[in-house]
């Protein structure tokens, strides 16, 4: 489907298109939108990741006022933050309002500002052949092959690893994000908003790689060097973007990454009582295996 103008606009400078095809979904002699055809272009959706990007900043600078009075000019190392567990709290916590932030950026622009209905135009639905537990299923064994990659290639400790171990409240306050905003915003900007431009432009094929790179490569940095980490992520997207691409649907992409979120999340949160009954259980072996998935936190 074209969207036809007729003459140039500022919304056909910034790559969304005027969807003439359906002004309001409520007439109902207007065709419904289209997740595989969406009403903006590919400019604006590499500009809302990139907005998504320049966002993940926003919890350290929330951060700025607090390492102006407690260091008082100096420049602190990373060790030292790493350590201080007022800094790392005040960061986590900022994530909560810059995930609101982008979710707003992505409804602007998927939804044209309130034109379209967001469910419709995102693919919010399930797909006849491909449910809620079909979702969970792939979930769990998503999982289950994340521990395996871990168990099997090892690592060392990673960024996020140390910010979960710096205190329990920073702890907590990540398996909360993990699962109250982290899927709902990274599966509407890379599956949602970013996949069906790529894939109008370049294909499914193609899209399904692009994303797939695009979504491990902010990880990496929290996961480095540890490899299986990393190759566990570039696995889950991977798998969420083909789910995106052959159901057309957005909703099995948010559950899969919920549930493998929720999963580990509970396993943080339940980490110290696990740890005493593992450490006292023989063998010994199977409570480190168990403590270095628990950490490993998509």
């Amino acid at each position: 489907m074209q969207y036809q103008v007729s003459t140039p606009s500022e919304l056909e400078l910034s790559g969304l298109k005027p969807a003439s095809g359906f002004e309001s979904s409520a007439d109902p002699e207007l065709p419904s939108p289209d997740p595989d055809n969406p009403p903006w272009g590919l400019l604006a959706a590499f500009l809302t990741w990139i907005g998504s990007i320049f966002l993940l900043v926003l919890p350290v600078l929330f951060a700025v006022p607090y390492l102006v009075q407690h260091y008082r000019g100096s420049r602190p190392t990373a060790e030292l933050l790493y350590a201080d567990k007022t800094y790392i709290i005040i960061v986590m916590a900022g994530i909560l309002p810059a995930h609101l932030i982008t979710l707003f950026l992505a409804w602007a622009v998927a939804t044209r500002r309130g034109k379209y209905p967001a469910r419709k135009v995102l693919g919010w639905s399930w797909k006849p052949s491909f449910g809620l537990w079909q979702s969970v299923s792939l979930a769990i064994l998503l999982f289950l092959a994340a521990w395996i990659i871990t168990l099997t290639l090892g690592g060392q400790e990673t960024e996020l690893e140390r910010i979960i171990l710096s205190s329990r409240a920073a702890a907590l306050i990540i398996a909360f994000v993990a699962v109250a905003t982290a899927p709902l915003v990274e599966e509407v900007i890379y599956r949602g908003i970013l996949f069906p431009a790529l894939q109008r432009r370049v294909g499914a094929a193609a899209a399904v790689s692009i994303v797939t790179l695009l979504f491990a490569a902010p990880h990496v940095q929290q996961y480095w060097p540890n490899f299986a980490a990393i190759l566990s992520i570039a696995l889950l997207s991977a798998v969420l973007t083909i789910v995106r691409a052959r159901t057309g649907r957005l909703l099995p992409c948010f559950v899969i990454h919920l549930v493998f979120n929720g999963i580990q999340s509970l396993l943080i949160v339940f980490e110290p009582y696990l740890r005493a009954v593992l450490e006292r259980s023989q063998p010994p072996a199977p409570a480190g295996a168990l403590i270095q998935i628990i950490r490993f936190l998509v």
